[in-house]
């Protein structure tokens, strides 16, 4: 049977971690596969780094579009990143008739909706393991493994620099400025690390991840989004003080308004497994009507564990080419006539637990003044702490909520700065306790 033809576009770290697997497991892969699947030409700007890479015997040129023009190259993977000439090569590929693989977040996120139009018009596969949760196979779990579930909802740990940096804040009681020069330092942050802290890369791939689990387009542009910069060192001491630890965590969540799609600091009760996940790992847990909660965890980055899901598409797409494309699944789990414009919850209309950190005056009535006013929202208080006067006369009041929807919050957080015995701005964060 006539090998299968890889034709590899990016040889940095994911792209050298695949070519490597490509070699050393070729006779398993092929054994699983069903016939052979070779390296057959890649593409790469510094053409003497990728050699080190792939070795000898693999023609390489510094210009991918010989890669997806090159008739004889069956399945494209694209480990280039990023959405512009990224997105002009997919979709010449899918033009060509050929199958895909790419771990590329930001550029399904942002342009899925028509790169899998296209591709079900020319009866081609684009699979995309690699682009969420790097080793973790939670696509195809949603995808296949879950199909019987109506998924409610999923929160996942999905950046594995945002995590590290709040590991060590916890850890060390250090301030996140501190942390970041030293996730730096040992190369698990970028020298702009905005892509990763502000919340964009856990965005794209939750936009992912909501698509499939709920059967709707991606909705990157509606997914909020809130990262950890502004984080202080002792909001993750008092949350862990009242039996919580702060993840930047991805949540997506099905309820009769919409769908929530968020992206933000979040409390975690202490004893929830996910809680639990530390430094650069990530994990994803979904809970299905059927399986109830099911939790995946793993290494979300690095060379050969994303090589290790850019490699497993590369199976499926292998196992699948002569196969029907209408009995193929679908890219999104549900058949592409069967996609639902379900409305994205705009912040203010999502119902969650919030912490509260508040400065004010340490003097009789203040306190009466705040729960009051919180009151008056509809807000119940489950838990307050009061820490200790400062020399100016002041105390940081915490305050956790029962579950109230965000715009009361809002309201109440307003009147309460209002007051003349508040200095600064309340501290909020949201509270999940992802039990049901």
């Amino acid at each position: 049977m006539k090998p299968i033809n890889i034709g590899l576009m990016g040889v940095g770290t994911v792209g050298g971690g695949t070519a490597t697997v490509l070699k050393r497991n070729a006779e398993e892969i092929s054994r699983r596969a069903g016939r052979e699947i070779r390296l057959f030409m890649a593409a790469n700007r510094d053409l003497a780094r990728a050699r080190e890479v792939v070795g000898d015997g693999v023609p390489l040129v510094d210009d991918a579009f010989q890669v997806v023009n090159h008739p004889e190259v069956d399945i494209v993977v694209e480990l280039i990143g990023g959405d512009t000439i990224a997105k002009e090569l997919v979709l010449k590929a899918i033009d060509n008739g050929k199958h895909v693989v790419t771990a590329n977040k930001k550029l399904l996120a942002m342009h899925g909706n028509e790169i899998f139009a296209r591709a079900q018009e020319k009866g081609v596969m684009v699979a995309f393991e690699a682009a969420v949760a790097g080793g973790i196979p939670i696509i195809k779990a949603l995808r296949e493994g879950l199909s019987a579930n109506r998924i409610e909802w999923l929160a996942g740990i999905i950046n594995g620099t945002s995590n590290f940096i709040l590991s060590e804040m916890r850890e060390k009681g250090a301030d996140f400025g501190d942390v970041l020069k030293e996730a730096q330092a040992l190369g698990y942050a970028e020298a702009d690390p905005t892509f990763d802290v502000e919340g964009h890369d856990a965005g794209h791939k939750l936009t992912i991840m909501a698509a499939i689990a709920f059967g709707i387009p991606m909705n990157f542009d509606n997914c909020y989004l809130e990262g950890i910069s502004q984080l202080e060192g002792k909001d993750i001491q008092y949350a862990e003080e009242l039996g919580y630890r702060v993840k930047l965590l991805g949540l997506t969540r099905r309820t009769a308004a919409g769908v929530e799609l968020r992206v933000h600091p979040t409390l975690i009760p202490e004893d929830q497994l996910i809680a639990n996940v530390n430094g650069v790992m990530n994990a994803v847990l979904v809970r299905g009507d059927a399986i109830g909660q099911a939790l995946f965890n793993g290494p979300g980055a690095g060379a050969l564990p994303t090589a290790s899901a850019v490699v497993a598409d590369i199976v499926d797409v292998a196992r699948l080419l002569t196969s029907d494309p209408e009995h193929r699944v679908p890219h999104l789990a549900f058949q592409p006539d069967q996609l639902q414009n379900l409305p994205i919850l705009p912040m203010g209309e999502v119902v969650s637990s919030y912490y509260l950190r508040i400065q004010a005056a340490d003097r009789a009535g203040v306190m009466a003044d705040i729960t009051r006013l919180l009151a008056e929202n509809n807000i119940s208080i489950e838990a307050l702490i009061q820490k200790g006067s400062a020399t100016d006369g002041s105390a940081e009041i915490v305050i956790l909520t029962h579950r109230v929807v965000e715009k009361s919050v809002n309201k109440a957080i307003a009147a309460i700065e209002a007051l003349d015995s508040v200095a600064g701005k309340v501290v909020r964060l949201r509270m999940e306790e992802l039990n049901g």
